[in-house]
């Protein structure tokens, strides 16, 4: 009797030590979920990389405050979204307007953020001056040069030591690898696009210098812009990074391709940004998959299905293709520099009427009531299980 008597108080504590191991085990999981919970994108990405958003007019003028709540605790990085644009900060030849490009510099600063400039010299969005004389033709050779150094030396100038990178040159290649004929290659030719690196390096020595481009995956652009990359740089020109515009589809571009992309631009020994990351939800127009601002499509019904929300299927699909993409970009941590949401939240985001107006998409971390969606998490989550760098 007592023998049996000895095995069930055996029994009990060991019935009591497993269900106190059980507990230790489930408070020491809350507690390590619970202080994830607490963790923001900046801290968990924190020796990674830095972790940016672009800004609107609304927020750098104050305006949208519950956005800027989120830019300051999440982020520590911006980039100007439209105010530094040439048709915008230069809209005369004898004349700038840096009202809300100071306030932006001012916002990075007392926030204590990596500022970057966008864009010095892009084809899109800027102005009609620039190329003309006053009888509206084109003007020299000369004339587009000077015009051209005086822009990049006031604007970089007046943020000299302030603003830490500039997006130098934007999207000056084709999909099929070529420069683009724009108005700058017409007039001065390829060398447009060093001369732009040698006057920004001369404002500023100290300031980073980009390239900026979308589709970057393409393996025929990859190729055309290692090989103007390769140029520059055998010239001697100051070039730091290249930025890979991330506007991803649910289904493009292959993950793969980009990686690709990824390792052979590090592989010229600069520096990768993924420079204006957002994953539209929405059906492509005519199997449309690059980012040029002038593109555009009729509405139609059926290219904007999800008006009131996303169904759970696509929701799991966009969680998915944002973790896959960060995971990449934690994989090439040492060589990524910067990734940056091109916005806050879903409202604002330029994909809401590109390239199709009037449309309603989802391809922020943040939902229009600034919240975070549950794929943040998961990020957050990726980024502390994952080792920083060497």
């Amino acid at each position: 009797m007592m023998e049996k008597k000895y095995i069930k108080m055996g029994r009990h504590w060991i019935v009591v030590l497993a269900t106190l191991l059980t507990f230790v085990a489930c408070h020491s999981t809350s507690q390590k979920q619970n202080s994830n919970d607490a963790v923001t994108l900046k801290d968990a990405f924190k020796g990674k990389f830095y972790i940016g958003t672009a800004l609107n007019a609304r927020q750098i003028m104050g305006i949208d405050s519950q956005a800027i709540r989120v830019v300051k605790k999440q982020f520590n990085s911006i980039v100007a979204e439209n105010c530094m644009k040439s048709g915008l900060i230069h809209p005369k030849e004898n004349k700038f307007n840096f009202t809300l490009a100071d306030k932006f510099v001012e916002f990075g600063e007392k926030n204590h953020m990596f500022i970057v400039g966008h864009t010095l010299i892009w084809h899109s969005q800027a102005p009609r001056w620039f190329f003309v004389d006053d009888q509206g033709n084109d003007v020299s050779r000369d004339v587009l040069i000077a015009r051209m150094k005086k822009h990049i030396s006031t604007v970089v100038g007046r943020y000299k030591g302030r603003v830490k990178g500039w997006d130098v040159v934007n999207e000056a290649v084709l999909d099929d690898g070529s420069l683009r004929k724009s108005k700058f290659y017409q007039i001065i030719g390829p060398d447009f696009i060093k001369l732009a690196f040698e006057f920004a390096h001369e404002a500023d020595p100290n300031a980073e210098l980009y390239y900026n481009d979308y589709s970057m995956a393409n393996p025929q652009k990859r190729e055309g812009v290692i090989r103007m990359v390769k140029v520059l740089q055998s010239e001697g020109v100051r070039i730091d990074g290249i930025g890979m515009q991330g506007h991803i589809g649910l289904t493009h571009p292959d993950i793969d391709e980009f990686e690709k992309s990824l390792e052979a631009f590090a592989g010229l020994g600069v520096k990768i940004n993924i420079s204006e990351l957002d994953i539209s939800v929405l059906p492509n127009p005519h199997f449309h998959t690059g980012a040029n601002v002038s593109d555009n499509f009729k509405y139609e019904k059926e290219l904007n299905p999800y008006t009131e929300a996303l169904p759970d299927s696509v929701s799991k699909a966009f969680n998915q293709r944002y973790l896959d993409f960060f995971k990449l970009f934690l994989k090439h941590q040492d060589v990524t520099e910067r990734v940056t949401l091109w916005g806050v939240n879903d409202g604002q985001s330029w994909k809401n009427n590109w390239p199709v107006r009037g449309r309603t998409d989802y391809p922020l971390l943040f939902d229009r009531n600034n919240q975070p969606k549950p794929v943040v998490k998961e990020i957050i989550d990726a980024a502390m299980n994952n080792p920083k760098a060497d």
